[in-house]
């Protein structure tokens, strides 16, 4: 049976408005990641135990859900990926050892896959017909949108002394990023 192009046609189908709240709340989480990395050059604890603490409880979810799901191992596996990284801090190890290197790749995927997919995998628990039922053509407006904003996001980050200055970070209550400019007395 064909589905309708309208959702409202199809009462399982997410609104548009449903989808663009969740498209906002998946950008809403990329950008700050995403422009730390690019002011600072590294991604900020806080931004990554975030990101644990609610894959965590995600990963939680979809291990004990009674519900049927498809590739229910495969999202247990993705959702850890912040917590392994957690327990890679605890190995000590010098900036050189393929440890740290790979707890930095860990750091990394962890930011910028988990919070997305986290953010799927908890749209999915709280209405688990959501991704089912949104077109592939609008799943790739969401994938390519939240790249594209991480993208942008980054960018600003490299060049924001560009249209910041120090006392912008300073009155936020963020440290000054290196090469930020002073402000004009």
């Amino acid at each position: 049976m064909k589905r309708s192009a309208d959702p409202s046609a199809d009462p399982g189908s997410p609104s548009p408005t449903a989808t663009g709240v969740v498209m906002i709340a998946m950008a809403i989480a990329v950008w700050w990641p995403a422009f730390t990395l690019g002011a600072w050059g590294e991604l900020f604890f806080d931004q990554i135990l975030t990101v644990w603490a609610a894959s965590t409880a995600a990963f939680f979810f979809v291990v004990f859900d009674r519900r049927p799901q498809r590739r229910r191992a495969l999202k247990a596996v993705a959702l850890l990926l912040p917590s392994v990284w957690v327990l890679l801090g605890f190995i000590e190890a010098s900036s050189d050892d393929p440890l740290t290197l790979l707890g930095d790749a860990v750091g990394f995927i962890a930011v910028f896959f988990a919070i997305p997919f986290t953010i799927w995998i908890l749209v999915r628990v709280m209405w688990p017909e959501f991704g089912s039922t949104i077109p592939i053509g609008s799943r790739w407006v969401i994938v390519l949108t939240i790249a594209g904003i991480a993208v942008a996001s980054f960018l600003l980050g490299v060049s924001h002394p560009n249209f910041l200055t120090c006392d912008h970070f300073a009155v936020s209550g963020n440290s000054e990023p290196p090469g930020c400019t002073p402000a004009v007395p």
